[in-house]
C-alpha cells in the first residue's frame, strides 16, 4: 500500500469548506472498492491462520501415530525380565516375541595384572615411572603393541596403554600410605578369561598376574546341556535380544508389546485426535470460523472418518471398535479400558492389527493418510495454505494498485480545489475592496 504523503486542503474562501466536503466525498466513494480489497485481504488472512492452527492440531495427531507406532507396532517388542538381580535384556530389530528362560551358571571375571614390586617405586606418578625405557612392548595373547608414552612418567605409559586399542584397561594404583605412596600400573582385560598380558620394556617383563579370570557360563531354555562359554558377560541369545549377565541364577525374559504403554498412547491418540475434531467443528454453523463452507474442511472430515473406519479384514483384533476405540455421536473418539485390555490380552493381536508404519496395518493407513494431510510440499493443508497466500500477494498488488489510483485523485482534487479556492478568495477580496471604495466614495458626497 502506498505511504506517500498527500496535500493537504486548507481554503481561505468562505467556500473552503464546501471544497474540503467535496474532496472528502469524492475519495470516500473512490476508496470503494479499496475497502473491498481490504475486506477481502483480512478474510483470506483469517482463513491462512485457521489453517495454521489446523495443521498444529493435525500435526499433533501424526505424533500421535508416531507415538503408538514406537510402543505398539510389529518392531515394537519389550522385554522383562523376572529377575533383574541375575541379568537386564535389551531388545532390537529382529526379535521375537515369547518367553526366553536363561539360567546363568557365572558372570565370569577379567585377568588383572600389577607392575613387579622389584621395579623402581615410583612416589610421583605424574613425573616417576617404572622403568626408564621409552618403548614398550605390551601383549595380550599373542596380539602385540608397541606403546611409546608421551613422557617418562607411570601416568603417561597408562594413557598410552589405554590408547593402543588392545583389550585392556589400565590404570595407576597406590598401594602404599597417603604419606608414603607406592603408584603401581594396573591392567585388567576388557574380556573375561584367563587372558595372558605382559608388558616387557625390552630388557624384562614388568608385570605380575594377580588373578586369572573366567569365562561367564549360562544356559538358555535349559541348552545345551555343557554351559554356553562367553568372553563377554553381555551376550546375545536370540536374534534382537541382548542380555547383560549381572549374577548367578535364573531369570525368565517376556518379550512382547508393553500394554501399559500401548493404553498410554492410545489416550494420547484420542486427546489429538479429538482436538482436531473440536478445531474442524469450529467452521461449521451460520457462526462459524474462517473456513465455515471451505471444502478443505469437508476433506479433513472425510480423512478422519476413513482413519476411524479402518478394518483389517481379517484378525482377532480387525476394528478400532475391537480394541475399544469408539466415536460418539459428536464425531470424538472414546477409548474403553475394559475392552482394551480384554483385546491386549494376546499382544500378538495388538501387533497383527497395529502392524508398521511402513508396511501394513493401520499404522500404514494412518501414516499415509496423515502424510497425505501434513506432508510440507503435496500435503493437503500446505497446498491450501499455498494458494491463501497466493492470493494474499495478489489482493496486495490490487490493494498497492487501487491505492496508488486513491492517492493520485485526492491529489489532483486537492489542487483543483486548491486553486478555485484561491480565485474565489481573490474575487472576495476584490468584492471587498470595491464595495468599500464605494462606500468611502457614497460617504463623501453625503458629507
Amino acid at each position: 500500500m502506498s505511504t506517500s504523503s498527500q496535500p493537504v486542503f486548507t481554503g481561505t474562501s468562505t467556500y473552503a469548506a464546501d471544497f474540503q466536503q467535496v474532496i472528502t466525498r469524492a475519495v470516500a466513494i473512490a476508496s470503494f472498492p479499496l475497502n473491498q480489497l481490504n475486506t477481502t485481504k483480512s478474510t483470506l488472512q483469517n482463513q491462512a491462520s485457521a489453517l495454521g492452527t489446523l495443521d498444529t492440531q493435525f500435526s499433533a495427531l501424526a505424533t500421535a501415530i508416531q507415538n503408538l507406532a514406537s510402543v505398539g507396532g510389529t518392531g515394537a517388542l519389550t522385554p522383562t525380565v523376572s529377575n533383574t538381580s541375575v541379568l537386564s535384556a535389551q531388545a532390537s530389530s529382529g526379535v521375537l516375541p515369547g518367553n526366553y528362560k536363561v539360567h546363568v551358571v557365572s558372570t565370569g571375571s577379567p585377568t588383572d595384572a600389577l607392575s613387579d614390586d622389584g621395579l623402581p617405586t615410583v612416589t610421583d606418578a605424574a613425573s616417576q615411572s617404572i622403568s626408564s625405557s621409552s618403548s614398550f612392548t605390551l601383549t595380550v595373547v599373542t596380539s602385540t603393541y608397541t606403546i611409546n608414552p608421551a613422557s617418562n612418567s607411570l601416568s603417561a605409559l597408562a594413557q598410552a596403554i589405554n590408547a593402543s586399542g588392545a583389550n585392556v584397561n589400565a590404570t595407576v594404583v597406590n598401594i602404599g600410605s597417603t604419606s608414603s605412596p607406592d603408584y603401581r600400573l594396573a591392567i585388567e582385560t576388557t574380556k573375561l578369561g584367563n587372558i595372558g598380558v605382559q608388558l616387557n620394556d625390552g630388557s624384562s617383563n614388568l608385570l605380575n598376574t594377580l588373578s586369572t579370570g573366567a569365562q561367564a557360563q549360562y544356559q538358555v531354555n535349559g541348552q545345551p546341556s555343557t554351559p554356553i562359554s562367553s568372553d563377554s558377560d553381555s551376550v546375545t541369545i536370540a536374534p534382537g535380544l541382548t542380555v547383560n549377565l549381572l549374577a548367578a541364577g535364573d531369570a525368565t525374559i517376556s518379550v512382547g508389546q508393553s500394554t501399559s504403554q500401548i493404553s498410554n498412547a492410545l489416550s494420547s491418540l484420542v486427546t489429538a485426535y479429538n482436538a482436531v475434531v473440536d478445531e474442524l467443528n469450529q467452521n461449521h454453523g451460520s457462526v462459524g470460523g474462517a473456513l465455515t463452507g471451505q471444502s478443505i474442511i469437508f476433506s479433513l472430515e472425510q480423512s478422519l472418518r476413513s482413519l476411524t473406519n479402518y478394518n483389517s479384514g481379517s484378525g482377532a483384533i480387525q476394528t478400532l471398535a475391537d480394541l475399544g476405540l469408539t466415536v460418539d455421536k459428536t464425531g470424538k473418539l472414546n477409548l474403553d479400558a475394559t475392552q482394551f485390555s480384554n483385546a491386549a490380552a494376546n499382544t500378538s493381536n495388538l501387533a497383527a492389527f497395529f502392524g508398521s508404519p511402513t508396511t501394513s496395518g493401520f499404522l500404514q493407513t494412518a501414516t499415509n493418510l496423515l502424510t497425505g494431510i501434513e506432508d510440507p510440499t503435496t500435503g493437503t493443508l500446505q497446498q491450501a495454505l499455498n494458494s491463501i497466500q497466493s492470493q494474499i500477494t495478489k489482493e496486495d498488488n490490487m490493494i498497492n494498485d487501487e491505492q496508488n489510483r486513491v492517492d493520485q485523485l485526492q491529489t489532483t482534487l486537492t489542487n483543483q480545489m486548491a486553486q478555485a479556492d484561491a480565485a474565489i478568495a481573490e474575487m472576495q477580496q476584490q468584492v471587498t475592496y470595491y464595495t468599500g471604495l464605494f462606500a468611502s466614495f457614497t460617504n463623501g458626497k453625503s458629507g
